[in-house]
């Protein structure tokens, strides 16, 4: 067994009806790579039996510490059904882009049930009249509890699923057989007994952080080393949070995004996707007349492992505020205003402390925070306060070319989590593909916020190409 961290979760006491907290992601395959030119279910069911021991996540659910006194723990799941999680389904007719987005909206917008392991699988064929894909492709959607894993975390467990060939590889399974856990209650009050004992000590380590922190930030204001952004404007992605959801992409070549990164000094691959959805946020309030007049703010997650926790579970993810400038008309002055924002949202979150998020949600007991996230729902205070516009965050996918049951890997595009007060959450997800480099840009919305999705992704297909123009003259 193994106790999830304060960080992890949070993700659970933020979870409510409204706001499931899974990340999610869907690959779709050209199976005539595979043996025969097709894949079917039984070998998908057998290539994840024979991976099952690469990743806890598979096997593994949550046990609760009664009266919620501790943080919960992660134990081997003794009843663990492996065709429960993996299902097959087709998209309904006609089987266009359209209709895949509707289905994978509807089936994210689900909450995973606490019971069983946090997460699961569904095989979407019937993908026929998707603009650009060969014939016979199939799509897999994974959902998986972000209590379990964040962006960093996903991309390795990519790799466990897929092979750098067609052929597919068998994985020796270990010398002992796999055995659930079954765990008592008096375990886990003693642990949480033991654990309580720890607390005076985790506290003094938190303050003797805290206060240089404070005083970092201070020096950093008075310098004017960053803009601490407290003026947030109120747009249609704030407020209470439907049931629904929404979900569209866009494919963009990275050697144009690296082109146009290249025509400023110092500007990253990423500066060029915030002014890109900045752009995006731009033309689509603008067109419905609520373009405020000063800059949207979105958070972003950066992970703060070391180089010896790269292969931890879980989360390590801090986070920084970042002004998209979309008060900026021209793209390239956007560009470079991005930019700044972003090197000063970085020297802010180095005065703060990179882990210091991590420290505070260890600390602070999942009971109480589990109380305040309701109450605070319930109160309406989740809205009364605007802390980002949006949220970008940057997912890096596979350097090279990635085979599932010997289908190509084709396309790859991700999904995560609407916060409170926050409708809109977009993921740029970097990968080769087909010897080609892409980013795709995809996003989730609660659906009676953004209820037009294909409009909003021409909105952010025209902002990379209003950018381009204005950065390479093309």
């Amino acid at each position: 067994m193994e106790q999830l961290s304060g960080q992890d979760a949070m993700f659970l006491h933020a979870e409510l009806d409204n706001l499931p907290q899974h990340i999610g992601g869907v690959s779709i395959y050209d199976q005539s790579s595979a043996p025969g030119g097709k894949v079917r279910f039984k070998q998908i069911l057998a290539l994840l039996e024979n991976r099952l021991h690469l990743s806890p996540i598979f096997r593994r659910k949550l046990v609760t510490v009664p009266g919620g006194v501790d943080r919960p723990y992660w134990v081997d799941d003794p009843d663990f059904d492996l065709e429960y999680h993996v299902r097959h389904i087709a998209l309904p007719k006609p089987g266009d882009w359209r209709q895949l987005c509707i289905l994978v909206s509807r089936l994210h917008s689900q909450s995973l049930p606490r019971g069983k392991p946090l997460w699961e699988i569904y095989i979407i064929e019937g993908l026929d009249n998707v603009e650009g894909l060969p014939p016979k492709c199939f799509a897999l959607l994974m959902k998986v509890h972000h209590a379990a894993m964040d962006g960093a975390t996903g991309a390795q467990f990519m790799n466990i699923m897929h092979d750098l060939e067609p052929t597919t590889a068998v994985h020796k399974a270990p010398a002992e057989p796999w055995t659930g856990e079954k765990v008592s209650t008096r375990t886990l009050l003693g642990k949480a007994y033991r654990n309580a004992w720890r607390k005076p000590g985790d506290t003094w380590k938190l303050a003797k952080q805290i206060v240089p922190a404070m005083r970092r930030i201070s020096a950093g204001r008075k310098n004017e080393a960053f803009d601490t952004l407290d003026d947030k404007p109120e747009t249609r992605f704030q407020g209470k949070i439907s049931r629904h959801r929404v979900v569209e992409a866009r494919k963009f070549d990275f050697d144009v995004v690296r082109a146009i990164k290249n025509t400023q000094p110092g500007t990253t691959v990423n500066d060029v996707m915030l002014t890109i959805v900045a752009g995006g946020l731009r033309r689509y309030l603008e067109s419905k007349g609520e373009l405020p007049e000063q800059s949207l703010v979105t958070g972003c997650p950066i992970d703060v492992r070391t180089e010896e926790e790269r292969s931890a579970g879980g989360n390590m993810v801090g986070f920084m505020n970042v002004a998209l400038h979309t008060q900026i008309a021209n793209p390239a002055q956007r560009l470079k205003a991005v930019h700044d924002s972003a090197v000063g949202a970085k020297i802010y979150a180095q005065a703060l402390g990179p882990r210091i998020i991590l420290d505070i949600t260890n600390f602070l007991p999942g009971n109480v925070l589990a109380v305040a996230m309701r109450a605070a729902t319930a109160t309406g205070l989740t809205e009364a306060s605007i802390v980002y516009n949006t949220i970008i965050t940057n997912v890096p996918g596979p350097p090279h070319q990635m085979y599932f049951c010997g289908a190509t890997l084709i396309d790859s595009l991700s999904f995560g989590p609407l916060l409170p007060n926050v409708g809109l959450f977009h993921i740029v997800y970097s990968s080769v593909l087909n010897k080609r480099g892409t980013i795709t840009l995809s996003f989730t919305a609660c659906r009676e916020m953004l209820p037009d999705p294909a409009f909003y992704a021409e909105c952010l297909q025209e902002s990379f190409e209003e950018l381009e123009q204005a950065t390479l003259g093309k």
